[in-house]
């Protein structure tokens, strides 16, 4: 299993648009081949959000990022400040 930690700041009194992208990617995402979960993450403090999910295999992985990837850029585009930071993981699943 793998997952994506996608992270984004915004100017401060954004958070309603930042919902609003979230909102706007999660049909996409739940209808994506592969994935597990996702979540969507707040730091209002420091006008940071983001998504967390986790995708069955590495490949489904990088198909979603390359689908999503347009879309996701047309809709941080008016409220990012700075350039999405995305990371990569493997998951490691303990045995007990």
């Amino acid at each position: 299993m793998y997952a994506s930690l996608l992270t984004f700041k915004t100017a401060p009194g954004k958070r309603t648009e930042a919902e609003g992208l979230a909102d706007a990617m999660n049909p996409v995402l739940k209808g994506m081949k592969g994935l597990k979960t996702v979540v969507y993450i707040v730091d209002s403090d420091n006008n940071e959000y983001g998504s967390f999910s986790t995708w069955e295999t590495k490949e489904d992985l990088g198909a979603a990022i390359n689908s999503i990837q347009p879309k996701l850029q047309e809709l941080l585009g008016p409220i990012a400040i700075e350039p999405p930071v995305r990371k990569i993981y493997e998951v490691y699943e303990p045995k007990t």
